[in-house]
């Protein structure tokens, strides 16, 4: 087996990204413990000064996991909700829904139904994730109001070693709380040019006890995932690659997935999928001023409730995107093209398949990115837009809006050892599609009279010093005219309207790395507002949700002599004021209650043993009882809403053979 590719270790925040060979001088880089392999044709640029790479032994350890796993580690990135089909991310205080989410280069789609999550991905099948927080290059896509969020999945040539025509991996995994049973079989060929890779898996258990030893109604795991790639790479390195991919979950979920069991929000049977294909183009030796890429996609989110209520949910995204990059030398690219978004967010009945109603947007964009180092230790990046987009409400009345946006990233190394940076964007979103759930019901759109913004500012430092790293960033987002839909109970339907949100404050992280080992850690402190007030996560749903300081640490150290590998975690919330009206009896807390979760782990792979890897872990080691702080309803009392709780302490071992 190859060793597999690696993105870079945590977040650039603390300068791992400022390397001292370009991606064009060598494909390989030492950094800190660990090989990395260049996976980013544009790391080191001055727009990915922010951008919080995830490692490939997060991607390794996350596999058989979820997101939260694969974001561990990283306090910018909150994940809360405790299952898939709920969990919510939120970057910098900021729903993923607002981010610009790609998928081998396909866009996905960012609303589906309030109480699931609209981003629910297998990490088992990614082998590259980037967030880039707040300001987003203009090659991102349409809708990075704040930022964009970067997923490529494995394929053959991932799992096989030069010269190997065939190739696979095998992975089985236990988790004692819940009785979860998981099992994976990647199989990868190639031949004459030709590749071929199909990954299956399967995760089955019961629901899971909190810190308590109460049973978490509504958690039980029953999920599918696959996915097949297939291409074929002529010897001018003219490459077409396909690929197709499935993920179910089919499970009893409380009526209100992401909240916890109670008497009003009883069990019924959730029907989620998620779709994706992709037919991508590009040449794997290009350079000069011709490097074409193409992409065609297509992705569709579905979420069926035959009973009690007939439904179904359906948004669905094709999308294209051409685009050139023009190398004008060793040190300044632009890149420029079109992209093009039709998306659909319908709501229909699940018997019949009757639609009852559905919004469309249609988007043409066009953009350049320039990427350029004028001296050096001075990184510049510089990005413009134009969207022209038709959105189609439920009355079929289109609405035509358009507009130009703009980014600005500058990095600068005053020493060897301390650099500065800043980046600004300000973004056209038009008018996003709403929660398709809510379209059996009139609506009246004479208030939707205005498009969304964002806008992004983020300044930040690091020190490096040997094996010491430090970085500090502060960051602001404003999301001007976000789209608001109220019941009115008097007309029996929905108005449409607009507010503000912004979200505000600051990362603090730092690392030390010896021969065999790592310690790192960050602290993320962030501020929900709507209108310019301070705000519940009920107010700011479906754009942000306040959580204060969010703090993570990890621990590595390799013992070579027993070909192991130990480590461990703390993932904590601070306890957090809420500086919102909290009057008697309107359900909220005055302050959301701290957390400290600790984990740690075991990895032996014998020398002895080719492609064999045993992996032990204990999380939530002192049973925390806890929800996450991204969890919706955190700062409603417990009486109001019963928050969806995390797994109290869990013992796992996961067993991978590659062959």
């Amino acid at each position: 087996m190859t060793q597999l590719k690696t993105a870079l270790l945590a977040t650039t925040i603390l300068g791992a990204h400022p390397l001292a060979l370009s991606a064009q001088e060598s494909d390989i880089i030492y950094l800190d413990p660990i090989y990395v392999e260049m996976t980013d044709a544009n790391a080191g640029a001055a727009d990915r000064a922010t951008s919080v790479y995830v490692s490939e032994a997060e991607l390794e350890a996350a596999s058989m996991g979820d997101l939260k796993d694969l974001f561990a580690g990283i306090s910018s990135v909150s994940v809360g909700g405790a299952i898939p089909i709920a969990q919510k991310i939120f970057v910098n205080g900021v729903d993923m829904l607002n981010l610009g989410v790609t998928v081998d280069g396909v866009a996905q789609n960012n609303r589906i139904f309030h109480h699931v999550s609209a981003n629910a991905f297998d990490p088992g099948l990614m082998k590259f994730v980037r967030v880039d927080p707040g300001v987003a290059p203009a090659d991102a896509g349409f809708e990075a109001l704040a930022g964009a969020v970067t997923m490529e999945t494995i394929d053959a040539g991932d799992m096989l070693d030069p010269g190997d025509s065939f190739g696979g991996r095998v992975r089985l995994s236990y988790g004692e709380n819940g009785d979860t049973f998981g099992r994976s079989v990647t199989l990868a060929a190639r031949q004459a040019g030709f590749e071929g890779l199909a990954y299956v898996k399967q995760m089955d258990g019961d629901d899971f006890e909190d810190g308590d030893g109460n049973t978490v109604l509504g958690t039980s795991t029953d999920l599918d995932s696959a996915l097949v790639k297939l291409a074929y790479e002529a010897e001018t390195g003219d490459r077409v690659e396909f690929s197709a991919q499935k993920m179910q979950d089919d499970a009893l979920r409380n009526r209100r997935a992401n909240f916890g069991g109670a008497t009003w929000n009883p069990l019924e049977l959730y029907e989620t999928e998620r779709t994706i294909y992709a037919l991508h183009y590009e040449n794997t030796q290009a350079a000069g001023l011709w490097d074409p890429e193409l992409t065609l996609g297509y992705s569709a989110t579905e979420v069926d409730k035959e009973t009690p209520y007939d439904s179904s949910g359906l948004t669905d995204t094709l999308s294209f995107t051409a685009k050139n990059h023009f190398h004008l030398s060793e040190t300044a690219t632009i890149t420029a093209g079109v992209d093009y978004i039709d998306k659909t967010s319908q709501y229909s009945i699940y018997s019949t398949g009757e639609k009852l109603g559905r919004e469309r947007i249609e988007n043409l964009g066009l953009f350049a990115q320039a990427r350029l180092e004028p001296m050096a230790g001075l990184n510049l990046s510089a990005g413009l837009r134009y969207d022209s987009q038709a959105f189609t409400d439920v009355n079929d009345v289109k609405h035509e809006n358009d507009g130009l946006s703009g980014n600005l990233s500058v990095e600068y190394a005053i020493t060897q050892s301390f650099s500065v940076r800043a980046g600004y964007s300000n973004v056209f979103g038009g008018i996003p599609v709403e929660d398709n759930y809510l379209f059996a019901d009139p609506w009246d759109y004479s208030g939707l009279t205005e498009v969304t913004r964002g806008e992004n500012i983020v300044l930040g430092a690091n020190w490096e010093e040997g094996p010491l790293r430090l970085g500090a960033e502060l960051f602001q987002t404003k999301l001007n005219t976000v789209r608001t839909s109220a019941y009115d109970r008097g007309a029996g339907g929905y108005v449409a309207g607009h507010a503000d949100f912004e979200s505000k404050g600051f990362t603090l992280a730092g690392s030390y790395d010896w021969t065999s080992g790592f310690a790192r850690m960050s602290y993320t402190y962030s501020e929900a507002e709507l209108n310019g007030a301070a705000a519940s996560s009920y107010a700011v749903l479906d754009y942000g949700t306040p959580l204060g300081g969010v703090f993570s640490l990890e621990l590595q150290q390799e013992l070579i002599d027993y070909d192991m590998v130990i480590g461990g975690s703390i993932d904590a919330a601070l306890e957090y004021d809420l500086d919102y009206d909290t009057g008697a009896g309107d359900g909220f807390m005055e302050k959301m209650p701290g957390y400290v979760v600790a984990n740690v782990f075991a990895e032996y792979r014998p020398r002895n043993v080719d492609g064999l890897t045993l992996r032990a872990e204990i999380n939530n080691i002192f049973d925390e009882t806890y929800a996450d702080r991204g969890t919706y309803g955190n700062d409603f009392t417990e009486d109001e809403i019963n928050t969806l709780k995390e797994p109290g302490r869990s013992v796992s071992l996961m067993l991978t053979k590659e062959f």
